[in-house]
């Protein structure tokens, strides 16, 4: 009788299984590398313990893989954005969690590269050692229609993105940091939300200088100009936003033309900074009007005190509102005590514009990045100078910094850029 029982059990169990089919599902299943997807299962046994699996190819050809195993809930479900993992790549409920708690096949790598556009992520379902179910999401880096136009006018060099729509349309200019090169994600996100938005290098990149060292500022003001011409521009509603140096920069270039009506600015310096990076021909650099822009040496001392304080961003003369983001924990600069003395710097000086610092715990020098993807990063080189660089972080502070910030700066490009609040004068104006 208890075989026979055994048997009649395990046969209405299999009965069961077929009667409710495991699924797994991501919805929706594409979307922008800035919106969260739920991966959900269906047709489990009520507190069934079961294995997600994820993986994807970066642009590197390097695999990235997550896992988390959950427990369905009383009618056989899993819901990644109610649920949080018995155990797996990370803790806390997270709708995204298997995607920004990936990590690289080769741990000698130092960060996750995008791939082309779009990239896929494959999940498994998996019962045991057995896979019971399948299902892909797919990440776009730029939304479609999206129209890409190519800037080679005299010294310019970069990449402008427009929105879908005859415009025209409110628009940043968008810096990147010491790597060089052309910041085109980050334009074509914001031109995925609506904005024109052009990537422009200014060194390391095409015939550009080599090196950030002795840039004069006076070939930003022309690339705000050619912004301003274009058709599908409104030119009076324009914003500047940089990272890093770009950080640096984008605060620097705000109090010096009028036309930027606001400025984001991640994990930025309050101060210029030298040349970058390594054997540099001059160790400046900015330079305006022919002349160099004092800076902060990395290495002060008190001989140096007048220099330092040459080096200060007067963020005071900016002409609209600034967003600010930083990270506690990041390792290449204290972007976090930074963003506080330029908060501190506007209060003194009774700032006639709103002033917003996004600070996030556990988050490094990628913090706020407005991509939802993997968050791990080991040790990365400067491909300027060479040198080894820990950015900071954890997965899970940098990854939550985005999720956080990312509707944040749209929203603040939105209110700020809009006609009602783009103000025709300027208290601040020299």
């Amino acid at each position: 009788m208890g075989r026979t029982a055994s048997r009649v059990s395990a046969l209405l169990f299999l009965t069961s299984l077929a009667l409710h089919a495991q699924t797994l599902d991501v919805v929706p299943s594409r979307v922008l590398v800035d919106e969260q997807a739920t991966i959900r299962a269906t047709g489990l046994q009520p507190n069934e313990r079961v294995t997600i699996h994820a993986e994807l190819l970066d642009g590197a050809d390097e695999r990235w893989t997550s896992h988390a195993e959950f427990l369905a809930d009383a009618q056989g479900a899993i819901d990644t954005s109610k649920q949080s993992p018995a155990s797996g790549s990370y803790k806390e409920v997270s709708a995204m969690g298997l995607i920004w708690s990936m990590t690289p096949s080769s741990r000698n790598l130092g960060r996750y590269v995008p791939p082309r556009n779009p990239q896929a992520i494959e999940f498994r379902l998996e019962r045991g050692k057995n896979q019971i179910a399948t299902a892909k999401l797919e990440q776009v880096f730029i939304a479609d229609g999206i129209q890409r136009v190519e800037l080679h006018d005299g010294p310019l060099r970069g990449r402008l993105f427009l929105p879908k729509g005859s415009g025209p349309h409110p628009a940043v200019l968008v810096l990147g940091g010491s790597e060089g090169g052309l910041p085109s994600l980050r334009a074509a996100w914001l031109a995925s939300h609506g904005f024109a938005a052009l990537a422009l290098a200014y060194f390391g990149y095409d015939d550009l200088p080599h090196d950030l060292a002795g840039i004069p500022l006076e070939y930003f003001g022309q690339a705000l100009t050619w912004m301003a011409n274009r058709p599908e521009i409104v030119s009076d509603h324009m914003a500047v936003l940089g990272t890093s140096r770009g950080g640096e920069l984008a605060l620097q270039l705000a109090t010096m033309y009028p036309i930027l009506k606001a400025t984001v600015a991640y994990v930025p310096a309050n101060v210029r900074y030298p040349a970058c990076c390594g054997f540099t021909p001059v160790p400046y650099a900015w330079s305006w009007t022919g002349k160099a822009l004092g800076f902060r040496p990395l290495r002060p001392n008190p001989s140096q005190d007048g220099l330092v304080l040459r080096s200060t961003i007067e963020v005071e003369y900016m002409h609209g509102p600034v967003l600010l983001i930083s990270g506690s924990d990041d390792r290449v600069w204290d972007s976090s005590a930074m963003a506080d003395v330029i908060v501190s710097r506007l209060k003194q000086h009774h700032f006639a514009y709103d002033v917003e610092s996004l600070k996030y715990a556990h988050a490094g020098h990628a913090a706020g990045r407005p991509e939802i993807v993997p968050a791990w990063q080991g040790a990365t080189t400067n491909q300027k100078s060479g040198r080894e660089v820990s950015l900071g972080g954890t997965p899970q502070g940098n990854a939550d910094s985005s999720i956080d910030a990312i509707p944040k700066v749209i929203d603040f490009l939105q209110r700020n850029l809009s006609p009602r609040n783009v103000s025709a004068h300027d208290p601040n104006a020299k």
